[in-house]
This record gives C-alpha cells, structure tokens and sequence, in this order.
C-alpha cells in the first residue's frame, strides 16, 4: 500500500472512550520504529447555522470549561462517538440537541478531518445543521452544566476566529466553511 508496516499495539492505558497505545512499525526501508496513539472513536461536530429577522446568518457556539487547557474554549457543539456503531448524523444531532438544545431539520456533512494526526487516529466529522428548531438542553457533567451559550452573527464569529478569540481547530474550521460556502451562494 505505501511501503510502512503495522505490526501491531500494546496498550498502556485504557479509558472509558480512549485508550493509549504504544504501536509497533516498520518503514519501506526495512527501519522498525514506534510511536504512542491515542486510539479515539472519532467525534463529530456540527455548526448550526440560522437567520435571524433580518435575514443575518447566526451560528450557535458554546463557551465551555476544557480541563486540559485548564481554561474556557469557544466550540461548536461537539461530542465524542461514543454510542457503539451509532451513525455520525445521529450522534451530531444529537449532541446538538443535548449542547444547545437545537434540533436540526437538515445536516449536511461538510467534511471529515483529522484533528491532530500526530498523536490519535480520531476522525472529526463534520456538519452544517440548519432547519433548526429549539428543544431544550440536556446536559451531561460539571462542564457542560456551567457552559455558556453564544448566539452571533457568522460574519462576527468569524472575525473571532481572525482575532485570535476562538482556537478551537474544528470551530474555526467550521465557521470558515460555512462562511465561504454562504459567500459563494451569494455569488450563484
């Protein structure tokens, strides 16, 4: 296939969702080598995306506690796969109806990514949720039961991200998305 090797996992640790491996390769050129994987799931997300009255794009984010950073992150709502062969539209509307109580008449995949290749084979996918209607939250855990909701305008979520306010990659990721793809729909 592309000349390296995998030749098999030990695992170091494992979580409730994740699980730490030390993997074994071998390089084309025959060189054994190995590397610690965060072995994830995946996640999905989605940027929910509404007009307001005056015909404004908003989107829909949270400002939630993210004990690694030991800080709050401005996210679109997001969660883990963690529902055992769950679709990702399932999971994606589901997480945005527990995050920011929205459900969502459309979802429309926009991308899959990878969202630190260098350390965990997670693959985030992504959608725009539109359609939308409110239901209610439904939230799970300390972070989730203080986060904020944040309805703004596209175009100033988008100068949040230009500003260095939001470093969430999958949110800037989102939002430049959907902001480019409303532009080129402007355009026809």
């Amino acid at each position: 296939m592309n000349g390296f090797r995998h030749l098999g996992d030990r695992m170091v640790h494992q979580g409730h969702v994740w699980h730490v491996a030390v993997a074994q390769f071998e390089s084309p050129d025959g060189e054994a080598f190995q590397r610690d994987i965060v072995r994830s799931p995946g996640a999905v997300a989605a940027v929910p995306l509404r007009h307001d009255a005056d015909g404004t794009p908003r989107v829909v984010m949270v400002r939630q506690y993210r004990p690694p950073y030991d800080d709050f992150v401005i996210e679109i709502p997001a969660g883990m796969r963690d529902v055992p062969g769950e679709a990702t539209d399932i999971t994606a509307a589901r997480e945005l109806e527990e995050e920011v109580g929205l459900r969502a008449g459309a979802l429309e995949h926009l991308l899959d990514m990878y969202p630190s290749a260098g350390m965990t084979d997670s693959v985030l996918t992504l959608y725009l949720a539109t359609e939308l209607t409110e239901v209610g939250q439904s939230t799970h855990g300390p972070e989730e039961a203080h986060m904020q909701l944040l309805d703004v305008p596209l175009a100033e979520a988008v100068e949040m991200v230009l500003r260095g306010e939001i470093h969430d990659a999958k949110t800037v990721i989102g939002l430049l998305l959907v902001e480019r793809r409303l532009r080129e729909a402007e355009r026809g």
